[in-house]
């Protein structure tokens, strides 16, 4: 299953019309999770991305569709800090795959 698919089932989505949008933000989030862990550009084009790095940019990029209109749609939405915790949790995430030098 490709990231796109596994983004779309998280949201539940079942159309394909917003497939370009939501390729667009799996690619800022990888990016988010390539730089955050300490890595190279495109790293992740050339080696496996780690389940909990993975779940990660699922969250992160689910978060970024359901906030594209400003607001901070999904599971904490009923939180006034909701995009806080979608952060939080994702940054937790890529903390354990995480390249420590520096």
């Amino acid at each position: 299953m490709t990231l796109l698919e596994k983004v779309k089932a998280n949201l539940i989505l079942e159309h394909s019309a917003d497939d370009e949008l939501l390729q667009l933000y799996i690619s800022a989030s990888v990016s988010y999770a390539e730089s955050y862990q300490h890595l190279t550009e495109n790293y992740y084009t050339d080696h496996q991305m780690p389940p909990t790095t993975e779940q990660a940019v699922i969250m992160l990029s689910s978060h970024f569709y359901e906030s594209r209109d400003g607001s901070t749609g999904g599971f904490f939405s009923d939180n006034v800090q909701a995009g806080q915790q979608v952060w939080n949790t994702v940054n937790l995430l890529l903390r354990l795959d995480r390249d420590w030098k520096v």
